[in-house]
């Protein structure tokens, strides 16, 4: 019988060569817009995450904010209070965020700012479904928040991060981190192609709709 991991990956592979031709006309929509309306790279320039197992990777997306917006939402005096809001609360993206661009607000809205991260599932670096790819400092930063969410962390680092997830299709940006941790671990424990697949039909609309988006 073919193992879960080997028969996730085939749906990977194949799952994203087939996304990544049917979603063309976005993507390229997607970076003509991106190219003409700032300055900067039509792909985000963000910090390396944490990929299974806790191997740091990069990963594809589209530009939805300012140049260097990572770093300067720490050096910058103007970002202090946003930054200090970020670190404070439960959520890993802020309303009203300054840094974002006006095309950018429509790309994460709908999630197109997210579709190049297939090409990290054609690279075995994530999966079409899976736990988020945290960044290193907001792991470190929340688990200091909640107490007790350390487990959950290793638990989540045993599986691949996904383009889509169990708490994804479940509030999004509303899930604060305690909550949405708990749901990631679990996705890892599961180990479920059936819940893979449930997530992927609910993901469409996710998209669609931008409910829960920041």
């Amino acid at each position: 019988m073919i193992s879960y991991e080997i028969t996730k990956r085939i749906i990977d592979i194949f799952g994203s060569i087939i996304l990544i031709v049917f979603f063309l006309p976005v993507i390229i929509a997607a970076a003509i817009a991106i190219k003409f309306t700032s300055k900067g790279p039509v792909l985000a320039d963000t910090p390396k995450r944490v990929g299974k197992g806790g191997r740091p990777f990069y990963t594809y997306k589209f530009r939805t904010m300012i140049v260097n917006a990572h770093d300067l939402l720490k050096t910058d005096p103007k970002f202090k209070k946003i930054y200090r809001e970020l670190r404070n609360s439960g959520n890993y993206k802020l309303k009203n965020d300054p840094r974002i661009t006006p095309i950018g607000k429509i790309l994460r809205k709908h999630s197109i700012d997210e579709v190049p991260q297939l090409l990290n599932v054609l690279k075995g670096e994530m999966s079409l479904v899976g736990p988020r790819p945290y960044y290193a400092d907001e792991l470190e930063v929340q688990q200091k928040k909640y107490p007790g969410t350390d487990k959950y962390v290793k638990q989540m680092l045993t599986a691949k991060p996904g383009v889509t997830g169990f708490w994804q299709v479940s509030g999004r940006s509303n899930v604060n981190f305690d909550k949405r941790i708990r749901m990631d671990a679990y996705y890892a424990r599961k180990k479920s192609l059936i819940l893979d697949i449930l997530i992927l039909l609910k993901t469409p609309w996710v998209m669609v709709s931008g409910k829960g988006a920041a």
